[in-house]
């Protein structure tokens, strides 16, 4: 299974200058608890604004169109197929793994919602609005929500909705 895990206000917004919108505690412990010894794929940006790099815990594809682009610690892709490919081969490699979740950013998502890469959207809705840079794709009549609980996260009033395809 691959799922797309993220952060959206309600104008679809997801960062600005490679940064989230906001500190949202709940939603941090539930992506650690999710993407847990899975795989993760992100681009080179979100790679680079983590605080930690590679994630701990996680098995790290990180796609750029760089070909002398390294990290260590991490496996580097050059498209979303080949990351997917090498997400599954490693997959197949650990006991562990069993889903691969896409974390950014926008470019990333777009390309795997376009390109019918993705069978699930994990995604914390704020219900606010923020000043962006970098927005998630609009969310089609292909998706239906399967799931979905409300909750305040650090005072912003947050919607977490799992979305299955149709």
């Amino acid at each position: 299974m691959i799922s797309i895990i993220a952060v959206i206000d309600k104008n679809n917004a997801l960062g600005k200058d490679n940064k989230l919108l906001c500190h949202l505690p709940n939603d941090l412990k539930r992506f650690k608890e999710a993407t847990l010894n899975q795989v993760v794929i992100m681009g080179r940006k979100t790679f680079e604004s983590l605080p930690v790099r590679p994630l701990p815990k996680r098995i790290s594809i990180v796609i750029t169109r760089d070909k002398d682009f390294a990290c260590e610690g991490a496996y580097v892709a050059n498209n979303t197929e080949s990351a997917v490919l090498l997400a599954k081969e490693l997959l197949n490699k650990n006991e562990e793994a069993k889903e691969i979740f896409i974390m950014g950013g926008g470019q990333i998502y777009k390309q795997f919602m376009e390109n019918n890469l993705a069978d699930r959207l994990l995604l914390t809705k704020v219900n606010a609005s923020f000043e962006a840079d970098t927005y998630f794709p609009q969310i089609d009549d292909t998706w239906k929500v399967k799931e979905s609980f409300t909750e305040v996260d650090n005072g912003f009033e947050t919607e977490f909705v799992i979305y299955e395809k149709a």
